[in-house]
């Protein structure tokens, strides 16, 4: 990156391990030797300094002890296009809720497909992915490369989160919880899988999600016979899975399965209260 160049940012402040180690990474294009297209660079903050005396076992407690500093996390996705006017792109975004939050979610999926990549390299299945409400703070801004690299930048601002969702909304799921718990209902195999899929769209993998669609599909049609009409999804699902283990499936009918799927898993989710 050039000195004198400045580029946008998005910056991630999270209270939770990410996995891979510190440092830059840069993520170029599919196909090696590709053009690069983001610079992601993960920092710890406050991180405790590891005991050079372990332990022999484990040790008594009388009372619960105050909970100890959590390390902070945090996530730099830089652009690699030179901006012809950082103060303009900032105050463009700062005006427009919809553009801004989209550069925050795109800055998301690449940050996941970074914890995506430390997944299967380090074949760790608990390494999950982030959703936006992780974040303690998102920043956006924009400055010289080394700078922004190093934690600094010319300009930037916190994004407000986005509206909360209402009681309303929050209740059924806390009812539902709390009836799963009791035992008086239960958690379908198909709910898990279709949250899966679902993942894998949002994502932008067609093929994870074609693939799990199918088997999504199979577990609902099993679970809940009354969601019979979700069976003439079955061709479209089958014929993007194969796809799918090929190349990139289309994915409309994909979605449309998903969404299908979840509407009739959402009916099953307001009997059982």
């Amino acid at each position: 990156m050039p000195g004198d160049s400045r580029f946008g940012f998005v910056q991630f402040e999270l209270a939770c391990p990410l996995g891979p180690a510190d440092g830059r990474y840069l993520r170029r294009a599919p196909g090696g030797g590709g053009e690069p297209e983001r610079i992601v660079v993960l920092r710890t903050l406050g991180a405790r300094e590891r005991r050079l005396v372990r332990r022999r076992g484990p040790q008594a407690v009388w009372d619960a002890p105050e909970p100890e500093d959590v390390p902070t996390v945090r996530a730099t996705l830089i652009g690699v296009e030179p901006l012809d006017d950082g103060d303009a792109w900032l105050d463009s975004l700062r005006g427009d809720a919809s553009a801004r939050e989209a550069v925050v979610e795109a800055s998301l999926r690449e940050l996941n497909a970074l914890l995506r990549a430390h997944r299967a390299a380090a074949a760790d299945p608990y390494a999950g992915e982030l959703a936006r409400w992780h974040a303690n703070v998102v920043r956006i801004g924009y400055g010289s490369g080394e700078k922004v690299a190093e934690g600094r930048f010319d300009a930037a601002y916190e994004v407000p989160e986005p509206p909360a969702r209402t009681r309303a909304d929050g209740l059924a799921p806390q009812e539902r919880l709390a009836a799963i718990l009791s035992g008086s209902d239960t958690a379908l195999v198909a709910e898990e899988l279709v949250l899966r899929a679902r993942l894998d769209l949002d994502g932008g993998r067609p093929r994870e999600a074609a693939l799990q669609a199918r088997v999504a599909l199979e577990a609902l049609l099993a679970e809940l016979p009354e969601a019979s009409e979700l069976a003439s999804h079955r061709a479209a699902v089958g014929a993007a899975a194969n796809a799918a283990l090929s190349g990139d499936p289309p994915v409309e009918p994909v979605a449309e399965a998903v969404a299908a799927m979840r509407a009739a898993l959402a009916r099953h989710a307001r009997r059982s209260l």
